[in-house]
């Protein structure tokens, strides 16, 4: 929550930051008329029911800033979580566990966004259900820690 109102600051020094609590959140925002102009996106409805296209100029932030994109992506939509698998070995079954980051949109467009910008950076995914990408190799879940940090 720091680093978003510290953004915001950045972007608008003048406007004040506010934290409302709502059931189960905290919410950070400030109120500037101009902030549908940074975010075009931004609209009345549901996400996953109205276009969200990266206007141009967004797009080449993104791709000269991957890591900040995803990180925007997964610690808003996203979880690291401790996956498990079973395996039977030599007759006896073993239960092993790895860590996965997942990211879960109901908007097809935003989860194609996210695995445009995990290409980007070279990091393996898969789709891991109708609204969720996963990261779930080792090397690819390293990569993604160090890209954008644990979730705080």
């Amino acid at each position: 929550m720091d680093d978003v109102a510290d953004l915001i600051r950045s972007v608008h020094p003048q406007r004040p930051v506010f934290r409302v609590r709502a059931p189960g959140a905290v919410v950070v925002q400030s109120h500037w008329t101009h902030w549908p102009c940074l975010f075009p996106q931004h609209g009345p409805g549901r996400k996953h029911e109205r276009p969200i296209v990266l206007a141009d100029w967004q797009e080449r932030i993104a791709e000269k800033h991957p890591g900040g994109f995803l990180r925007g992506l997964f610690h808003s939509d996203g979880s690291r979580v401790r996956n498990w698998a079973a395996r039977t070995v030599g007759g006896s079954t073993k239960r092993y566990a790895y860590p996965r980051w997942q990211f879960s949109n109901r908007s097809a467009q935003i989860l194609d966004l996210c695995c445009w910008a995990l290409d980007l950076v070279e990091i393996p995914w898969r789709r891991s259900g109708r609204w969720t990408v996963s990261v779930s190799t080792r090397d690819g879940v390293a990569r993604l820690d160090a890209l954008i940090g644990l979730k705080g």
